[in-house]
Order: structure tokens, then sequence, then C-alpha cells
């Protein structure tokens, strides 16, 4: 058995999976003061009367570290930085307590001026003066030879409750995106740790003792455990999980436009045959670029609750939420409301709806019908333009797909896969506006929990051989070792698999069936005199993202009993142009 727990802005989704199908699924209310009660609440409804024996693993999507930094609910951590050649690295500045100090390592791996450690001593003792208890330490050529950032961290001491080296986040060689991941690691760590912490002592009281997973951007997992060491993975899960949600119904020969439309949010994606799309160099937080693996997403400050208002004669929804919609008990009129004047949705307070409608039909001398009717429509229309928004942006570039360079593609969507607790009213609204095929997941409602469930776990290694000074290394493994001359890509590539799989075991993936790829990959000889010398290799290999081997079957099924499921949110193709 597999649970799947997505955590929401608005709410928190939980499925449990069994025999090849869903055997249950639970939403409750997301409290945003208190994430892991909202996961515990989740847990407890899905797991009531369930042999807790059975269950193999849980794998959690969150928006904690998400939230920590858009909401800057977090300490500012410090940044030791070693320089080099070229770019003065001060320009790279994250925060107050970011200091640039002595040492050197040049583009081959030489050191060029070593560590003081005088100066590290003294910035140490600054920094717990000024209370500051997680750092960063990214040095510019560390990813070539790590030994300046081991060194501060040894001197460092444990003083600290988190030092992050930036060696270890990626082999890519970017700088500036090194600094940026290495401080939004450090920044999000506290948060994490106390999530992790709860999460652990609550099983362990409940007497569960089952391997923990937490879904990661680029649509893979990692033990939770693991993700202590690099807490920012963790960022953007919640577009991943609707992605991962969707793909097991998406086309494996046309292009796919996934829309999750929740309560504060909408999420978009674009599937290429059945493959997500991937950002290559790293996710960006705040306009500043990272190193974060992830799939290529985007979100929209709208959703069924988003915030309708009169403005200048004109609707205005989004971005914000106040709370619920009125016909749950909150005070804003919102796109739901909207659809419980028009008639589509029950379960609530319908006069509580007309009566937020009439504020805003009023100021425009309209009925709450003909409001109502252009809520949902400039909702419809808003996020049609953002997708088209997206889907050129993403052609305005090379096109990466999680397994490969479209060199020269262009992205055009045939179809359209919607998800999320509004999904069906939104699809068929959808579906008169556009000439795609529209179409609505089964359980579209827990959709992303389902997604997480299924993923499955993903790891990546950067081996770095220079056999003319005569070592191999993987800096983000501290592995390293010596090689002859005629070390060649082949053996570099034996390196750098045996590493990956013993990282994604680490990293609790399974031990067979591992499915590996070559994404990186550059080699040039180094002459002198006239002469070969040795060989410059990079290879960075990855375990593919994707779901697990149960999943066709799990899909096979919902897709087969949506029929006899459709009270249970199972219908598949809900409408079509």
């Amino acid at each position: 058995m597999i649970i799947g727990l997505d955590v929401g802005g608005t709410h928190t989704d939980a499925v449990l999976i069994a025999d090849g199908s869903i055997q249950r699924q639970v939403k409750v209310p997301t409290d945003p003061a208190s994430l892991f009660d909202s996961v515990w609440t989740g847990l407890d409804d899905v797991l009531r009367g369930v042999d807790r024996e059975r269950l193999q693993r849980i794998v959690l999507s969150t928006t904690l570290t998400t939230n920590c930094l858009v909401e800057r609910k977090y300490s500012e951590p410090g940044m030791i930085v070693v320089g080099g050649p070229g770019m003065n690295a001060a320009h790279y500045r994250t925060g107050p307590f970011y200091f640039v100090v002595s040492g050197s390592i040049d583009h081959r791996g030489r050191e060029i001026r070593s560590v003081e450690s005088g100066e590290i001593e003294a910035l140490a003792s600054k920094l717990r003066s000024e209370g500051v208890r997680q750092v960063g330490v990214v040095g510019k050529f560390s990813v070539r030879n790590p030994v300046h950032e081991i060194q501060i961290r040894e001197i460092l001491g444990n003083g600290f409750d988190y030092v992050v080296l930036g060696h270890r986040l990626s082999g890519s060689l970017n700088f500036p995106r090194r600094i940026a991941t290495a401080y939004l690691n450090a920044a999000v760590y506290p948060a994490h740790k106390r999530f992790y912490e709860a999460v652990r002592e609550s099983l362990h009281r409940k007497g569960l003792r089952v391997p923990i997973h937490i879904l990661k951007a680029d649509g893979g997992t990692m033990s939770l455990e693991a993700s202590l060491e690099s807490p920012g993975q963790t960022m953007l899960s919640g577009p991943a999980a609707s992605v991962m949600g969707a793909l097991p119904f998406a086309s494996e020969r046309e292009e796919t436009l996934v829309l999750d439309i929740g309560g504060t949010t909408t999420d978009m994606a674009v599937l290429v045959r059945g493959a997500p799309l991937l950002d290559p160099l790293g996710i960006e937080v705040g306009g500043t670029g990272t190193l974060l693996r992830a799939l290529k997403t985007r979100s929209l400050g709208l959703g069924g609750d988003s915030a309708a208002r009169v403005k200048d004669g004109q609707v205005v929804i989004g971005p914000d939420r106040a709370g619920p919609a009125m016909a749950f008990g909150g005070s804003v009129p919102t796109p739901t409301d909207a659809l419980f004047v028009l008639g589509k949705m029950k379960g609530g307070d319908a006069h509580a709806s007309r009566g937020g409608i009439l504020t805003i039909a009023e100021p425009l001398g309209m009925t709450a019908e003909g409001a109502a009717t252009l809520i949902f429509d400039q909702a419809c229309r808003i996020i049609l333009e953002e997708a088209a928004q997206m889907i050129a942006d993403i052609n305005s570039q090379p096109v990466y797909t999680v397994h490969e360079l479209l060199e020269g593609h262009r992205v055009r969507p045939t179809e359209v896969l919607v998800l999320g607790g509004p999904a069906p009213h939104f699809a068929l609204r959808l579906a008169s506006l556009t000439d795609f095929q529209v179409h609505v997941v089964p359980r579209w409602h827990v959709a992303n929990a389902m997604g997480a469930a299924l993923a499955r776990t993903t790891s990546e290694v950067a081996v770095f051989a220079d056999s003319e000074r005569g070592y191999c290394i993987a800096p983000g493994e501290g592995f390293r070792q010596p090689v002859p001359r005629d070390f060649d890509r082949r053996r570099a590539l034996e390196v750098a698999y045996r590493l990956l799989g013993e990282r994604h075991a680490r990293e609790g993936g399974p031990a067979e069936g591992v499915e590996m790829e070559v994404v990186e990959e550059s080699e040039f000889s180094m002459v002198r005199d006239s002469y070969m010398t040795g060989r410059n290799i990079r290879i960075k290999v990855q375990v593919k993202p994707g779901l697990i081997p149960e999943y066709r079957k799990i899909a096979r099924g919902l897709v087969d009993g949506r029929s006899e499921d459709r009270g249970e949110g199972c219908s598949s193709v809900l409408a079509s142009s």
C-alpha cells in the first residue's frame, strides 16, 4: 500500500493506493499556520481502519519551503563565498551576512591561493554572535576541487545547525546560481527540519515505521531524511504533483496542456507526447536563478477562491485569496460563488453567494446572474491567456523534456487536462472557448495526491575527471580517486553510474530496475608541446523521472471505472470542443 498526500494552499488531499487501485481518498482543510497538523489529519483519516502493517511508503507534496521564501518567514543565513578569477563575488550578495573570503581555485581545480583559517574563525564568531544558525559555503570552482569548501566547513566546527556546501548541491559551474541555491537551502532548512522532526515523531508515536518520501520539483521523490541535506529540492513540489497526477492520462502522441485549478492558484505545465518539460538550468525564486532541477511549470494567482472585486468599473479577480468562498463561510465573493449563483455547484450557502455577487453586480448595473457569468468567463479567459503566454515563452528557447532536447521543436498542445476541485465546471467553459480537446482527469479533486503517490525516486550525480592531474571526483558524493593518464569517458561513465546507484539507494530508491541516463557530457584533450597530456571529462547522469511500474494498472482501472464511479469523481473525458 502507498499513500500520496498533497498539502495545497486550500486543502490537503490524501489517497490510499492498494492492489492496483485507489482504495480511499480524503480532503481536509489546510491550516497555513500548521502544515504538519494538516498532514497528520489527512494521514489519520485515510488510514482509519486500515492494516498499517501493509504500508510500503508515504509520499508527501508540500508547499512548506515555497511558502517560507514567498512569505519571507525565515531567518537570514550566513554566506561565506570564496572568489576566484573573473567577476567579483561581491556582486552576488544575498543578504546582510554575506562575506567574500580569501582563497582561490582556478578552472582546472588548482589551488591558486589558500584559505586563511584566522579569517574564517573570526567570521564564525561574528555569525554566532549575530544569532545566525545556518551557513552556506560556496567556492567559484569548487565543483572542480572542493578543498576550500571542505576546509571552511571544518573550521566552522559544530557551532551551527546547518552548513551547506555548494559543491554538494550541484556539479554545475554556474557560480551565481550555486550561491543562490546554497542560500535558499540554508534559509529554508529550519522550517523543513521542524517539519521533518514533527512527522517522524508523530509516526513513531503512532507505531508507523514506514519509509516517508517527499516530492521534488523535478517530479521525482527522495526520502524525507535525505531531504534534510538539500531541503530546497522540495520547492515547487505542488506544481510537480499536478504534472505527475495528469501524466497517466496524457496522450503519448500529442502535446498536452495541464491545468491544475485549485482554490488559490492555477498551476500550468506542458507535456510533449507524455513527457514533462524540464527547466534545464533550474528554477527562479524571486527573479534569482538557482540550480534546483525542476519541471517547467507556471503558477497563476487565480483559483476558485480568488477574491473578486470591482475596480475602476472593471471586474478584477485575484491574485489574493481572502478565505473560502462565501458559500462556505467566507467574506469575499469568488469564482466559486459565481458557480453557485449560476446553479452549477451545490452543497453550500447559495444565498450567501448571491449576496456577495450582488455587491459586484450593482455597481456594474447587472443582475447577479450576469455578474456571475462575467466573473466566471473572465477567470477562464485569464487562465487561457496565461497558458498562451507560457507556451510562447517555452517556444522562445530550446525545448527540453525530462528525456531529451528537442532541437527546433515548437510546442503546440492539442488537448487540455484539467484537475483540481472545480475542474469539471472550468473544463466545460474552457472547451467552449478553445479548439482544444478538454478532458478532466479521473479523481480530479485528489489528482495531485495521486501524482505524488505514483512518482518514482530520482537522483543525479556529476563526475569530473582530469587525467593529466590524475584524479576523478564526484563532489556531491564526497568521492575522489586517482586515475591513470589513459582514463577515458567510458570509465568515467562506469564510475558515474555506480555512484548514482549508491546515491539512489541512499535516497530511498529501489535496488533493481532503475532507468539511468546521461544528461550532460563533455570531453576535451589537453595538449602541451604538441603532445596530448590527458583528458578533461565531465559527465552528469540521472535516474529518469517518471511513474512507478504499477501506474499503468492504476490508471487503466480509473479510466475503466469512470462510469461506475462518476459520483466519486472518476469521470474521465468530460468535455470536448
